[in-house]
């Protein structure tokens, strides 16, 4: 029954979001023994075709891992239960240290055992990086590295416009799925990269495949349905921004939201967007986002916490709100709107194909926030000891 699932969902992930810490790799880690190995809640192939999906998608990568594996069990409801438990410890602290800590120590002359938590953070980011290219094969790591170059072009040419990452990357995303796509269709013999081609493949779901459906509970039309959703949210917001809203919560909203659907391989692409957007603004200093990355990064759950931070520094407990809504928002719904088609059509072999692609970019997307993040975080003799013991 529903019910009965729902109760082993919320047992298995009440606490899952006090213990993840370690950033979205050892998420992964600390997913996989707890759902797959210890509990067996979830097949490893499932698991893994859930983490490459999310990869694909704007959003959190690890707290998509958490909203479609507990939805495999019981449905969205099971899903939506799971994501506050893993949010909601960091996002709690997070909002607290942004609401107070400036109010004891002055941003521009923080304490001493603050000033090496940017670097500190700055190499878990590396290594989180490094993990990741280690899965690729050849092909998937020439994909990255095309991706890692024009991201860092982007980001670094002062010719070029910066919220042109808005189109180039999920350019660089489509293009990598497509380029494993065109390549798994080569046959075996011939392609570049290594795809899963079972002999014999069968293009009808098998009773396994179909009892995932049911589970999830998902239709197809519910898919379309969610990702309109996103789609009028995203836009509406941007207009109601154009056409000259002067209320800050609107505008705090349209920026993590715009930011949240743009973000392709979790937090870690998302900090230079971050800096980008709030920085300029005035929103927050460089200090303060360093500052905040670094809390953000020792405490368990998702990086986009790091918006309860941001948002409470510029507004309080409502402007954390705002921001973690609108950051996780894309990601939320998205997951839910791709879980009917994966469920549906994730037996074809194409469709793997697709998702290699996808976090191949992803990837590169990742090794280049870190390129364009390290000057901003290590920038003395002593930074760079502490980024290296780190």
């Amino acid at each position: 029954p529903l019910y009965q699932r729902v109760k082993e969902t919320m047992s298995l992930f009440w606490y899952l979001g006090a213990i993840a810490f370690g950033g979205p790799t050892a998420h992964v880690a600390i997913l996989r023994d707890h759902l797959v190995s210890v509990n067996n809640f979830i097949d490893d192939d499932v698991f893994t075709e859930l983490f490459s999906l999310g990869q694909g998608l704007p959003g959190p990568s690890s707290t998509q891992l958490v909203i479609s594996t507990a939805s495999t069990h019981g449905g969205a409801i099971s899903g939506a239960i799971a994501f506050i438990f893993w949010c909601l410890p960091g996002y709690t602290v997070l909002t607290l240290c942004g609401m107070f800590l400036y109010g004891f120590i002055d941003p521009a002359s923080p304490p001493i055992w603050l000033l090496g938590i940017g670097p500190a953070a700055m190499s878990l980011i590396f290594k989180a990086a490094f993990k990741f290219v280690l899965k690729l094969d050849k092909f998937g790591t020439a994909i990255g590295m095309i991706s890692c170059v024009f991201s860092i072009l982007i980001s670094g040419d002062e010719h070029i416009e910066k919220n042109s990452s808005q189109v180039v990357y999920p350019t660089l995303l489509i293009s990598g799925a497509a380029l494993c796509l065109l390549d798994f269709y080569r046959g075996p013999d011939k392609s570049f990269g290594t795809y899963v081609q079972p002999t014999g493949e069968s293009t009808e779901p098998s009773a396994k495949d179909r009892l995932l459906v049911e589970k999830i509970g998902l239709s197809i039309t519910q898919g379309f349905v969610y990702f309109f959703i996103w789609f009028g949210l995203l836009i509406g917001s941007v207009a109601l921004v154009n056409m000259g809203n002067t209320n800050l919560f609107v505008e705090i909203f349209e920026v993590y939201f715009r930011v949240g659907s743009l973000i392709f391989g979790g937090g870690i692409v998302v900090l230079p967007m971050l800096q980008n957007e709030l920085v300029p603004r005035g929103w927050i200093t460089n200090e303060q986002f360093f500052q905040g990355l670094g809390i953000a990064q020792s405490m368990p759950g998702p990086m986009f916490n790091f918006a309860a931070f941001l948002g409470a520094v510029l507004a309080g407990f409502p402007g954390s709100l705002t921001a973690a809504i609108g950051l996780f928002g894309p990601g939320f719904i998205l997951i839910f709107a791709m879980l009917p088609f994966w469920s549906r059509f994730r037996h074809l072999a194409p469709f793997k194909a697709v998702l290699k692609g996808l976090n191949a970019s992803a990837v590169g997307l990742i090794a280049a926030g870190c390129v364009t993040l390290y000057p901003k975080s290590v920038m003395t003799y002593a930074d760079t000891m502490v980024f290296i013991v780190a």
